[in-house]
């Protein structure tokens, strides 16, 4: 197998055993990663509008506004009026924002145990390839 072969299939063999173990984790908190990514948007960029969310996600609006649903009734965000009437912005609740700080230490745990034996040298290079591997596909 070619290099460019071998990292992308290591790439894909890796991927779904990590959101599995994630979503294991996140379950403590009654999340799943896809609520999670939608919460730390909201914890460290304040709020934004559904449209905003399913960008960042790169999935459609009825997708998010599934989650959005879910993560009301958790009490983890609520919805303000936004510039106009058809805009809503998300933003987190005092519950939301609480859930963020436990799910912060639960996300900690468990990356540290899927880097276990990994250098933070070796941590910096996959970072900074992963992320040249999204610019290339995004442009």
């Amino acid at each position: 197998m070619k290099p460019h072969q071998q990292f992308f299939y290591q790439y894909r063999k890796m991927y779904r055993p990590f959101i599995k173990k994630l979503n294991i984790y996140l379950s403590r908190h009654n999340l799943y990663s896809s609520q999670w990514a939608i919460l730390h948007l909201l914890l460290n960029e304040g709020p934004h509008t559904i449209g905003d969310i399913a960008e960042y996600q790169n999935v459609e609006k009825p997708t998010v506004t599934r989650m959005i649903q879910r993560l009301k009734e958790l009490d983890y965000i609520e919805t303000t009026p936004g510039k106009d009437k058809r805009e809503k912005k998300i933003q987190l609740t005092k519950a939301g924002e609480s859930v963020c700080e436990d799910v912060l230490l639960t996300i900690e745990e468990f990356q540290k145990e899927a880097l276990q034996g990994i250098s933070e040298d070796e941590q910096l290079i996959a970072s900074r390839i992963l992320m040249k591997v999204r610019e290339n596909l995004l442009q």
